[in-house]
């Protein structure tokens, strides 16, 4: 090895890394079972891994993928999120990460506003901003219990428990939506509203926000629809909220693990949730510790695309969903769940079962969700780059191609 050890030093190796990304087949080798003693070197590595990689993973920028709330990334994500991997910057540290830090104050700065809420962080996923709220919950003013709707995400009953709360939940209504007619007294909790649950995209009445002693809004899908004039206001009464969660890899689409926790009164919120130490020349604020970049590629996006840029591709996909709900509204062997309020389709054919439907759709075009005890299929319209023509068109062929002697509706 020579006195620079070539591992850290690129060259050629971005070049060939980024190259595979373009091919379109592989073949796969196996991986070693064990950890090897002698390695194989970074190209060959790679060479091994892409098919892996690349060849094995769902591809979310399919015409006909409208899966789940995972959207395909732009490209200067991928340039950004490379520079965040070779700089390994530490948040938690300023001295190594002094732009860093910068950019998620900007970013917070840039987006708070939207929202009705003053300041905030980023964290990796909104799991984490959810645990986070909470926790400013208890720790801010006393809250001892969580009140959430049937439809919550699952990472609110978890942080209830993490964090010692007692968590109570409440029936939803036809809307799929927390049923107020069952809210008793809660004057003395945290009441967690969805905008935007994840089987149907449901958005309880944000009318509740501010009748709790702390009101938590989980946003992690829906919440980019603030930045849209078309549709903010679905998400009207957010601003009195306490605290607000978004998954930056939903819609603002960014690579994983992105998020922004944030809270109206943040002076009272941060005072609960920072810690200090002998080696840290900054208060910690919130659960994670070490923790990377994840603002600067999203920034990057922000200045690349701008609010419209960002809102064009949300409300594409909104007329996306809008058209499929229209479409199969019209057809009689199919039973839509409701109109889409979020970009959420959820329906299931008459014809034949659920699971038989699924399994002759493309992989990824839709996904599967269980309400009222029965199965349905599920569409999320997050990827921008899709084709709802063809989509309609092979639901179409799939579902009347199901029936004998069929006519088309």
């Amino acid at each position: 090895m020579s006195k620079k050890d070539q591992s850290f030093s690129p060259d050629a190796g971005l070049e060939h890394g980024i190259n595979l990304l373009h091919q379109v087949s592989f073949e796969t080798e196996n991986l070693p079972k064990k950890c090897p003693n002698s390695g194989i070197g970074e190209l060959k590595t790679l060479d091994l891994l892409a098919p892996h990689v690349l060849g094995r993973a769902a591809r979310l920028d399919r015409s006909d993928v409208l899966a789940h709330m995972d959207p395909p990334t732009p490209w200067i994500t991928w340039v950004a999120a490379l520079w965040n991997a070779s700089l390994n910057q530490n948040l938690l540290h300023p001295a190594t990460s002094p732009f860093a830090i910068d950019a998620e104050k900007l970013v917070i700065e840039w987006l708070t506003p939207f929202f009705g809420m003053n300041g905030g962080h980023m964290c990796s996923g909104s799991t984490l901003a959810n645990l986070t709220s909470l926790w400013a919950a208890r720790d801010a003013v006393g809250i001892k219990r969580v009140v959430a709707s049937k439809a919550s995400h699952l990472s609110i009953k978890k942080s209830a428990r993490i964090l010692g709360l007692t968590y109570e939940e409440i029936p939803t209504n036809s809307k799929g939506q927390i049923d107020s007619e069952q809210l008793k007294n809660i004057s003395d909790a945290c009441l967690v509203l969805t905008a935007g649950t994840t089987a149907t995209g449901s958005i309880d009445s944000l009318k509740l926000a501010g009748q709790a002693k702390w009101t938590h809004v989980d946003a992690a899908w829906a919440g980019p629809l603030c930045l849209s004039p078309t549709h903010a206001h679905l998400l009207e009464g957010i601003e009195k909220a306490d605290s607000v969660s978004v998954s930056a890899h939903k819609w603002f689409f960014q690579p994983k693990d992105s998020a922004l926790v944030m809270f109206r009164d943040l002076k009272k919120a941060n005072s609960a949730i920072s810690f200090g130490g002998g080696y840290l020349t900054s208060s910690n604020i919130g659960v994670q510790g070490s923790r990377g970049a994840a603002a600067i590629p999203l920034l990057a996006t922000l200045i690349a695309w701008g609010r419209d840029g960002l809102v064009q591709r949300i409300d594409r996909t909104m007329l996306m969903a809008a058209k499929l709900a229209e479409k199969l509204s019209n057809k009689k062997r199919v039973a839509l769940w409701a109109l889409p309020t979020t970009g959420v389709t959820v329906f299931r054919p008459l014809t034949c079962s659920t699971d038989e439907l699924q399994k002759r759709l493309p992989e990824g075009m839709f996904s599967t969700c269980i309400l009222d005890d029965e199965n349905w299929l599920r569409s999320v319209a997050a990827n921008p780059l899709a084709d709802i023509d063809e989509i309609i068109s092979i639901i179409d062929d799939e579902i009347y191609g199901i029936i004998p002697n069929h006519t088309h509706i």
